[in-house]
């Protein structure tokens, strides 16, 4: 059974006919752009699931000290990432396909190698994710400790995952995008951000000291694992047909800039806040805490208090977007391993596989709030990290060209040089982390 017969009869998906069906967006080729808005929808769920608050952070630390000599990095940040997803929803839209099954065709090795990561990536990710959720929780209600929070975070996502259908989950998505973009683009707002020197920053210079930084701004904010899971998004949206191509770009494209402006508006904060308040803030999640304090110093208590709102709506996307993106995917390669046919419903949203990872999301890792955090898993997430996502760039070159793709949907030259050039920066990206991760080991 081919998985594009199945994806037009997923239960939780919107079949065509719906509002998400091409006639109901008046045909997209000349849609108006109120119309073009209607059509967001997974890639907005997918870009505010990849930008949580590690990458609020280094955003936030790289104009702190740098001021707007990366700005240029986060634009082509933004243009590599609306390229690899673009490949993703591609690949699934032209052969009805899951990203997963396309990984299979390149040979045994993506299985073996995607196989543990997703089950050392989801034990440590969990504990990460419902952690960063909590840190904004506890400094607005310090009454409760951190590790309860913690608890509940990881109970609401889950509980939300679970019960709920695919589109009640984008709504929600949408919402915390909402008061994230209101949050974030309302401070730089009031930073008041100085165009000249923003002007200076799109001309492509590393400035010294700069290097790790312009790397990480212009590959790693808003890239995860869940940018693998948008193809499954767009079966759950019912998009599930080449039909869908036009749609899908401006979906992704349009939520990618969304995520551009909200990560320069992090970069105008960091360079107009907090270089000017001349303190040093953490480069983790806790960093997030000591720019509130700084901004009820500066604005008063109830800008501090808007922001830990806005760093809770980040933190808490990303648990929503994991246990349902991830979950998914990992349904998809169990379902294969067990040799079920594509579009299985043990394999989709509500089947037992996804239910399965769900759990293991959530419980397994609340063990660490106890047990604290072995090194060894440390390690282990560091280094199955750092490499994914040049995994995901070199694969989308193997899927995306010859005979794995209908030839009116394969690369042209442009978009292999553009996925090449990901591919080369993930690379030495991943090397970077890698390093950072095994230093431990040897006292480096």
């Amino acid at each position: 059974m081919k998985a594009k017969n199945t994806m037009s009869e997923h239960p939780n998906g919107s079949s065509p006919g719906n509002a998400s069906d091409p006639e109901a967006v008046s045909g997209v080729e000349e849609a108006s752009g109120p119309a073009k808005w209607k059509v967001i929808g997974p890639g907005l769920v997918v870009a505010a699931t990849g930008v949580g608050a590690a990458d609020m952070v280094a955003t936030l630390v790289a104009g702190s000290q740098f001021g707007y000599g990366l700005l240029w990095a986060v634009i082509v940040g933004v243009i590599l990432k609306i390229v690899l997803v673009e490949g993703a929803g591609r690949f699934s839209l032209a052969t009805g396909k899951t990203i997963f099954e396309g990984w299979r065709s390149l040979g045994r090795w993506t299985t073996w190698y995607f196989g543990p990561y997703i089950i050392i990536w989801g034990f440590v990710y969990g504990a990460t994710a419902m952690s960063s959720a909590a840190l904004p929780l506890a400094a607005l209600f310090p009454g409760v400790n951190l590790t309860v929070w913690s608890v509940i975070m990881g109970l609401a996502g889950f509980a939300m995952v679970w019960f709920g259908r695919y589109a009640i989950f984008e709504k929600i998505t949408a919402v915390l995008v909402g008061i994230m973009f209101i949050t974030v683009v309302g401070l730089a707002i009031i930073a008041v951000p100085n165009v000249p020197d923003m002007l200076t920053g799109l001309i492509p210079i590393i400035p010294e000291g700069g290097v790790i930084y312009t790397l990480a701004l212009a590959g790693g904010v808003g890239g995860t694992i869940t940018l693998a899971a948008y193809g499954y998004w767009l079966r759950e949206k019912g998009w599930h047909t080449p039909k869908w191509m036009r749609v899908m770009r401006i979906d992704n494209s349009m939520a990618y800039v969304m995520t551009g402006i909200f990560v320069i508006a992090m970069l105008i904060v960091g360079a107009e806040v907090v270089r000017a308040a001349g303190v040093s803030i953490s480069a983790d999640d806790k960093g997030l805490l000591d720019l509130a304090d700084v901004l009820k110093a500066r604005y008063g208590e109830v800008v501090g208090i808007g922001f830990l709102v806005g760093f809770w709506a980040a933190s808490f996307s990303s648990i929503i977007g994991v246990w349902n993106g991830v979950s998914l995917m990992f349904a998809d390669f169990w379902g294969h391993m067990r040799k079920k046919p594509g579009g299985h419903p043990d394999t989709l949203t509500g089947g037992k596989y996804f239910k399965f990872y769900v759990l293991w999301l959530t419980f397994p890792p609340m063990l660490l709030f106890i047990l604290g955090k072995p090194i060894g898993l440390i390690l282990a997430y560091g280094v199955l990290g750092s490499l994914f996502m040049p995994f995901l760039a070199i694969t989308l070159l193997g899927l995306l060209n010859g005979k794995k793709i209908p030839k009116e949907w394969a690369n042209k030259l442009h978009t292999n040089i553009a996925l090449a050039i990901t591919a080369l920066l993930f690379i030495i990206l991943g090397v970077q982390q890698l390093y950072s991760a095994l230093a431990p080991l040897w006292g480096g």
